[in-house]
């Protein structure tokens, strides 16, 4: 019981203490103080406390979508195992369901933003939409290679693949950390991938299919990006952390990898650029190579034993 309201908590604060991190490394890489690791919660607080403003071309797909699609990374969140190896909704399967119902929040803000009628924003969603094709392949093949070697159908075969490792199952930890890695930084929008701070509308993908929300939509659709980034470094953590350490020494290890993850991204995005958009797909192939050799050494383990 203690694990599922911890994870609870974790879910809900952690992913403001993790993009305040991550700014807080790129302030320090630029020489300078920096706004407060609290302050991705006080813009969120000053989100909601400010109206919307709605363009009379939308229709009630615009206005439910964020809405929508919050609900889902809610949802993945719970069937995902964040304190202790545990998650709060664990099932056989789970980690299919846990695919498509982030694909459902997708799907939700791709019409949201194609339902505005505009040009850019139909842009960015083609774009999302691409990038989506080549992540979810990637995203079935690491975690069916992990269940076939740890024999457990769900999301804790992340942690017991740690105790059935050999060599080659220590390079497949390795590789699949690095390709959810990857993921994370594709499904977060964040650089190398798009750029969540410009302004320049040929360029964005993500960003600029909420450029019509504000006010709560607003609010929801940022928590909810971030709150995704924080499930998929929950999945990285699970395949690190062993299983059966306690709940205290889980929790803190947790915490560990989180701060480092957000120092890692903060330091990518001061020393690297977005890359251009022909360039995009190349990185995003890196991950689906990676799960291809992943998928390899699977089978050249199972064929060994």
């Amino acid at each position: 019981m203690p694990e599922f309201i911890l994870n609870i908590i974790f879910l809900l604060i952690t992913p403001f203490l993790f993009i305040g991190l991550i700014n807080k490394t790129k302030a320090f890489w630029a020489g300078r103080k920096g706004a407060s690791v609290f302050q991705p919660f006080y813009d969120f607080v000053k989100l909601l406390k400010k109206g919307e403003v709605i363009s009379t071309t939308t229709s009630f797909i615009f206005n439910t979508a964020p809405s929508l699609t919050f609900a889902t990374v809610i949802f993945a969140g719970l069937l995902v195992p964040i304190i202790n190896q545990k998650s709060i909704l664990s099932f056989e399967g789970s980690f299919i369901l846990f695919a498509y119902i982030l694909a459902l929040g997708k799907f939700f803000s791709l019409i949201a933003a194609m339902d505005t009628g505009s040009s850019f924003e139909g842009m960015g969603a083609s774009r999302e939409a691409c990038f989506s094709t080549l992540v979810e392949p990637a995203f079935f093949i690491i975690l069916g290679s992990i269940i076939a070697l740890s024999g457990n159908y769900s999301f804790q075969s992340l942690s017991l693949i740690l105790q059935k490792a050999s060599g080659l199952g220590y390079m497949i930890i390795a590789l699949s950390v690095l390709a959810l890695f990857i993921m994370m930084l594709i499904e977060g929008c964040r650089i190398p991938v798009d750029d969540p701070n410009t302004h320049l509308e040929l360029t964005m993908i993500h960003e600029v299919m909420v450029l019509d929300n504000s006010g709560t939509d607003l609010a929801m659709i940022l928590y909810g990006s971030s709150m995704k980034m924080i499930i998929f470094a929950s999945l990285i953590a699970n395949l690190i952390i062993p299983a059966g350490i306690g709940l205290f020494y889980s929790a803190l290890l947790f915490i560990g990898i989180l701060v480092l993850l957000s120092i890692i991204i903060g330091t990518i995005e001061s020393d690297f650029a977005r890359l251009r958009m022909t360039h995009v797909f190349e990185f995003i192939f890196i991950m689906s190579s990676i799960s291809l050799i992943i998928l390899s050494l699977t089978m050249i383990s199972i064929y060994k034993n």
